[in-house]
């Protein structure tokens, strides 16, 4: 028996479950697929190595869509001060959300704690099924429709499928859309480790020749260590032993690093830029890492994913409401319009720092240094790019829209 969707969702992490519940009252029967279940949280356990820095407007949708609540429950680590630099600390950028009258600049979030509230968020509705664990089999375009079919031999006839489902989307290839990618020279080694101190509110980052040195607060008395290097090096930071890896940090790492207790978890990953040639194709469309990848050094990856959400969600809102088609070729196209340009401007922003950073000329140091110094004068041009990046500003808003009724 074929069952009936208005949308199939591909992919439930935070970005495909945070679109079903922005679209939950929307009263449309609405279908979630995941692979595999988030872990149940456990209050006494550590911190996960995969970690969000969720951005003010980013915590707004989760809010409004019913999620916050669930993560507080859980834990955050908000931080209220940023501070970046290159050569000399003492003549870097610091950023205080208190310039900007705002709470904080951010929270540090699991990536699991956000997909297990988006998911609980899920559950309050009737018109939503979350289907887990299951995988996407097959995709057929049938005129009015498409047809999902999945491992299980559940098949549903979809008015639209939203391709969710992260880089190595399934979805998107099934559906015939190609990416352009582009491979970054260094990867990402991330540690997390019990510190002395407990938890803070700052978050650091400092450019080096080989790349990017960060920390990012956790709750407790935790903190995540992303240090971007080359190949070669990451792989010998995998196998140090604790204690090597511990000198390692503090012997390379500023001087302002905390106190190291004890390695909880350690990992890394490539790097790489993908953009989807276009977002949408017959009934299937992209939103979030199946459709953009982003250089991690700012925490813009899910951010935009959520902005995404926040641009289809509002339009698919308009098309349920007059009794339109939600995969009509011009809805679609003026979800790309929306999204494209914004997000291919967020990767180019982030090559720059990227590569900027890392050549040592010395004019272009120069001019790195005289950039960070003019940012951190205090002022209304400071203040809006902060406001910018956070999703705060009149520009930013612009390239959101609001969900309707909230």
């Amino acid at each position: 028996m074929v069952e009936q969707a208005d949308l199939f969702i591909v992919g439930g992490g935070m970005v495909g479950a945070a679109l079903a519940a922005a679209l939950a009252d929307s009263g449309r029967r609405i279908v979630v697929l995941e692979q595999q279940a988030p872990t149940a949280f456990d209050p006494a356990s550590a911190p996960d190595l995969r970690v969000s820095a969720i951005s003010p407007a980013s915590r707004q949708l989760l809010q409004r869509i019913g999620a916050w609540p669930s993560i507080e429950a859980m834990r955050s680590a908000p931080y209220q001060r940023m501070l970046v630099w290159e050569n000399d600390e003492q003549e870097g950028t610091l950023f205080d959300a208190a310039e900007l009258g705002e709470a904080e600049l951010g929270h540090i979030i699991e990536n699991r704690i956000v997909q297990l509230a988006c998911q609980q968020a899920l559950a309050q509705h009737d018109n939503i099924e979350l289907i887990c664990p299951d995988l996407l089999q097959s995709l057929s375009e049938q005129g009015d429709h498409c047809l999902v079919t999945l491992g299980s031999g559940r098949q549903f006839a979809a008015r639209l499928v939203v391709a969710a489902d992260g880089a190595q989307s399934a979805a998107r290839r099934l559906a015939g859309i190609g990416i352009n990618s582009h491979d970054y020279p260094m990867h990402a080694f991330v540690a997390t480790f019990a510190i002395e101190g407990g938890e803070r509110d700052i978050t650091w980052q400092q450019f080096t020749a080989t790349g990017p040195q960060s920390l990012l607060p956790l709750p407790g008395d935790y903190a995540s260590l992303v240090w971007y290097h080359q190949p070669a090096r990451v792989r010998e930071l995998e196998t140090l032993s604790e204690a090597a890896l511990i000198a390692a940090f503090q012997r390379e790492f500023p001087a302002r690093l905390p106190v190291l207790r004890q390695l909880v978890s350690r990992g890394s990953f490539a790097l790489t830029r993908r953009h989807a040639q276009c977002y949408h194709r017959g009934r299937v469309v992209l939103a979030g890492d199946a459709a953009h990848t982003i250089h991690p050094l700012a925490g813009q990856g899910v951010n935009l994913g959520f902005q995404d959400v926040q641009a289809l969600s509002a339009l698919l809102h308009e098309a349920f409401r007059l009794g339109q088609d939600p995969a009509a070729p011009a809805l679609l196209q003026r979800y790309q319009r929306q999204r494209m340009l914004p997000n291919h401007a967020m990767q180019r922003l982030m090559d720059a720092f990227c590569y900027g950073f890392g050549n040592s000329a010395p004019p272009l140091r120069l001019l790195r240094n005289l950039a960070l110094k003019l940012a951190n004068r205090p002022g209304r041009l400071k203040q809006e790019v902060v406001r910018y990046a956070l999703g705060l500003s009149p520009l930013a808003r612009g390239l959101r829209i609001a969900l309707p009724g909230k």
